[in-house]
């Protein structure tokens, strides 16, 4: 049998976690001197919090051999194939954690890792197809390769509300951050071989930004696979996020349109108000 593993930064509801039989290994953040799991004992409201009382953004972690090899040892018990999933190796060492853990339970043959080289659920998207796959029977060797064609076709980008939280991680200088803020500057983040980067830049209100962001996309959507499309936040009002599901909905293009929260981790860098449209192309 396959099992599916990820880091937790996929950012996959708890239903959807359950509905695939997703397995979870959490990040660590770092508020100070406390260490916290990810999607455990820890939420974004609590990180922007400490954030905005510091002024600095929170070390995030890849978790330990050790919390992996706990996590993975009863997934591979029973003679178990394990898929692993986990943010782009360009952005952390979840992956190689996880190829390490497998070697320590002298289990590598068995132990299959995804470098998703996405973030968010981007990951997810990937994560769910492997899990139909294996419902169908299909083999971890087989499902792997199937998703090695899958990768360069996920389609993850999102749209900030404030460039504070990348300032305070380094990603952002403090003149930008500031002529960001005084021009109502939204950046679109484009996540492309494993790295993200800036494709556009919008300038307004949020919800002007994200109708402008979610019409730029309407050509890729119409194209999109149909099974899904994730619609991501880091706590967004309810009424933008029901406006963009309007919109995709729309569209008639989807079977499945499903809104998720950004954990921590991906909270953490992005701040608040962050929301992105993820899905797979043809």
């Amino acid at each position: 049998m396959v099992k599916i593993l990820s880091d937790s930064t996929c950012d996959l509801s708890q239903e959807l976690l359950e509905k695939y039989s997703i397995n979870i290994l959490p990040l660590h953040v770092l508020l100070g001197e406390k260490d916290y799991k990810d999607g455990v004992d820890i939420t974004p409201e609590k990180i922007f919090s400490w954030s905005d009382k510091n002024k600095t953004t929170p070390k995030t972690a890849a978790p330990t051999i050790e919390d992996a090899v706990e996590c993975m040892r009863p997934l591979l018990e029973q003679e178990n194939e394990l898929l692993c999933f986990a943010i782009s190796e360009s952005m952390s060492a979840s992956l190689n954690v996880m190829r390490l853990a497998g070697e320590e339970l002298e289990a590598s043959d068995r132990v299959f890792t995804i470098d998703s080289q996405n973030l968010s659920t981007g990951i997810g998207l990937l994560i769910i197809e492997a899990a139909c796959m294996a419902e169908a029977g299909m083999e971890a060797a087989e499902i792997a390769e199937k998703l090695q064609e899958l990768k360069p076709r996920v389609r993850s980008s999102f749209v900030i509300d404030t460039l504070t939280y990348l300032h305070r991680g380094g990603r952002c200088s403090s003149m930008a951050a500031l002529a960001g803020g005084m021009l109502k500057l939204h950046p679109k983040i484009v996540v492309q071989n494993g790295k993200m980067e800036v494709s556009k830049k919008y300038r307004g209100s949020l919800p002007k930004v994200v109708k402008s962001y979610v019409q730029d996309l309407e050509p890729e959507l119409r194209n999109a696979r149909p099974t899904r499309v994730f619609i991501t936040h880091s706590g967004c009002a309810p009424e933008l996020v029901k406006e963009v599901l309007d919109d995709l909905e729309q569209l008639s293009v989807f079977q499945e349109i499903i809104e998720t929260r950004a954990g921590s981790v991906i909270s953490s860098h992005c701040g608040p108000g962050t929301l992105g449209v993820l899905f797979i192309a043809r």
